[in-house]
C-alpha cells in the first residue's frame, strides 16, 4: 500500500507503479532508513510529542527489523514502493499504532535526504580507505626502486632520466588529493536535512539539533528548501570520483604500456591477467584494460547528476529519485576497481634491467649535457644548440652521447673536456636533480616519509 492513498479512489496502474518505484535500488539504504527513523522517533518523545510507550514499541520493532533484515529473515518486498514504505509498513504490521505515529512531523522528502547523506556518508569512508592502502602500496614500491633508472617521456617521447620510485609517487601525489577531495565532499555533505518535513518544516515543536547530534551531523541544513532539494553532496561525490578514475584511468594506460614487449618494464602477476582464445603467447593486461574503461561509467553518472538536477524548481521534484542509481553506481565501480588495481599492484614485479636499457637510449641526458656547457660560461641557449647538433651527430653515426669520442665534441665546441662524460652519466644525471620534488633518490626517499605521514 502505498503511503499517500488517502487522496486517490483508483488502485495505481501497474505499470505506473513499476516505473515509479525505487525499491530496487534504494533498498540498500534501509540501515540508514532504521538509524534515522529511531533517532525521530526518540526526539519525538523528548519533546513529548509521541509516548515514550510508543518509542519503546517503535525502537524494538525497528532494531528487530533490521536484525532480520541481515540475517535474511525478512526479505524486502519488491513490490513495495520505496525502502521507506516498507520499513514503515512492517513496522505498523508488527505494532500497530504506534508505528503509525512515526511519521509524524517528517516528510519521505526529508526522510531519504537523510538517508542518502548517511549512506554516502558510510561509501566516502569506505573509498577513502581503499585509497589509504593502494598509496601504501605505492610508497613501498616507490621506496624500493628509489634508484632504480628509467627514461621520463613527454608526448610519449623519451625526455630526460627519472627514476621508476619517483614516476609511482607522481600517483600518490594525485591520490592524496582525491583523499581531500572526497573528505572535503564529506565536511560539506554532513549536515541533517531531517526535520525540514516536505519544504516548509512543521508546526511541531521539534528539536532538529537533537537528531542531528543523534545521527552523527555537525549541524543542520539552515534552509527547509534547500534541505530537501540538495544534491549538490551528490554531484560533488560523483565529481571526486570521477577525478579519482582518472588517475586510476591514467595509471592503467601506463601499466597497459609497460607490460607490453615494446617497453616490458613491468610484469604483472598471472592472477591479474588474461590469456587469448586462440593466441597461446598472448598475457593481456585485462584488469588495467577494464579499470580504463569502467571510468566513462563513472563520468557517465556525473553528467546524469548534473543533467537531471540543471532545471529542477524548489523544492523536491520526482526526477531527484534518479540521484541514488547514479551515485550508487558511481561508488560501486570505483570500489570494484580499487578492489582489484590494488593487489595487482602490489604483486606486480619491475624490470631494472630493461628500464636502464631504455634510458641508454634517447638521447635523455641531452640537457645535462646542455647544462655542462652552461657550467663552461656558455649561455643557455648557445649550448642548446650544440647538444642539438651533437646528437644529429650521434644520429648519423649510429651511436649515442655517451659513446661519442671527445675528438667528435670537440669538432662542435673547443670547451668540451673528460668531464663531459660524468656529465651525462645517467646515474649522475638522476643523482644530480635534487632540486625540491626530483628524481633524485635522496629526494625520492624523502617524498616516501612526506606521503606516508600525509596518508595516516
Amino acid at each position: 500500500m502505498q503511503l499517500w492513498n488517502g487522496r486517490f479512489k483508483k488502485e495505481l496502474d501497474e505499470k505506473t507503479n513499476d516505473f515509479n518505484s525505487s525499491i530496487s535500488f534504494d533498498s540498500r539504504m534501509y540501515k540508514q532508513d532504521i538509524d534515522g527513523s529511531i533517532a525521530h522517533a526518540s526526539m519525538l518523545a523528548a519533546q513529548g510529542i509521541i509516548s515514550a510507550e510508543d518509542l519503546s514499541e517503535i525502537v524494538k520493532g525497528l532494531n528487530e527489523i533490521k536484525t532480520e533484515i541481515e540475517n535474511g529473515q525478512l526479505l524486502i518486498d519488491p513490490n513495495t514502493e520505496d525502502i521507506h514504505t516498507f520499513v514503515e509498513g512492517e513496522l505498523t504490521k508488527r505494532i500497530g499504532a504506534a508505528g503509525k505515529r512515526l511519521h509524524t512531523a517528517r516528510s519521505r522528502n526529508d526522510q531519504v535526504a537523510l538517508d542518502i547523506r548517511l549512506y554516502l556518508r558510510d561509501e566516502v569512508d569506505s573509498v577513502y580507505e581503499m585509497l589509504t592502502e593502494l598509496i601504501g602500496v605505492i610508497t613501498d614500491k616507490a621506496e624500493k626502486y628509489a634508484s632504480c633508472v628509467m627514461p621520463g617521456y613527454t608526448h610519449m617521447q623519451r625526455a630526460q632520466p627519472i627514476t621508476f620510485g619517483h614516476h609511482l609517487l607522481a600517483y600518490a601525489e594525485m591520490l592524496l588529493r582525491d583523499k581531500q577531495r572526497l573528505a572535503d565532499a564529506k565536511s560539506r555533505m554532513n549536515c541533517s536535512p531531517l526535520g525540514c518535513c516536505a519544504l516548509a518544516g512543521t508546526t511541531y515543536d521539534t528539536d532538529r539539533e537533537m537528531t542531528a547530534k543523534a545521527l552523527g551531523f555537525d549541524g543542520v541544513c539552515q534552509n527547509s528548501l534547500d534541505g530537501v532539494s540538495d544534491r549538490d553532496f551528490c554531484i560533488e561525490l560523483a565529481s571526486a570520483l570521477s577525478i579519482i578514475m582518472v588517475h586510476l584511468s591514467r595509471f592503467s594506460e601506463e601499466i597497459i604500456l609497460w607490460c607490453s614487449w615494446e617497453f616490458k618494464f613491468i610484469e604483472l602477476d598471472d592472477a591479474f591477467s588474461t590469456g587469448s582464445s586462440i593466441m597461446p603467447q598472448k598475457k593481456n593486461p585485462d584488469i588495467t584494460e577494464l579499470v580504463r574503461g569502467k571510468s566513462g561509467r563513472v563520468f557517465g553518472d556525473l553528467t546524469a547528476l548534473l543533467t537531471m538536477m540543471k532545471g529542477l524548481p524548489l523544492a523536491y521534484n520526482k526526477d531527484m529519485q534518479e540521484d541514488k542509481e547514479a551515485i550508487f553506481d558511481a561508488f560501486d565501480t570505483v570500489k570494484m576497481c580499487l578492489k582489484t588495481f590494488i593487489p595487482m599492484l602490489d604483486t606486480m614485479t619491475a624490470l631494472p634491467e630493461n628500464m636502464r636499457k631504455a634510458a641508454a637510449g634517447g638521447f635523455i641526458n641531452a640537457t645535462d649535457c646542455a647544462d655542462y656547457l652552461v657550467g663552461k660560461g656558455i649561455p643557455f641557449r648557445d649550448a642548446y644548440k650544440t647538444t642539438g647538433e651533437l646528437v644529429a651527430l650521434c644520429i648519423d653515426k649510429g651511436t649515442t652521447l655517451e659513446d661519442l669520442p671527445l675528438e667528435d665534441y670537440k669538432n662542435i665546441c673547443t670547451e668540451f673536456d673528460e668531464g663531459v662524460y660524468d656529465a651525462i652519466n645517467l646515474d649522475n644525471c638522476v643523482n644530480n636533480r635534487t632540486s625540491l620534488g626530483g628524481p633524485a633518490p635522496e629526494n625520492v626517499l624523502k617524498q616516501v616519509e612526506r606521503v606516508k605521514e600525509l596518508n595516516k
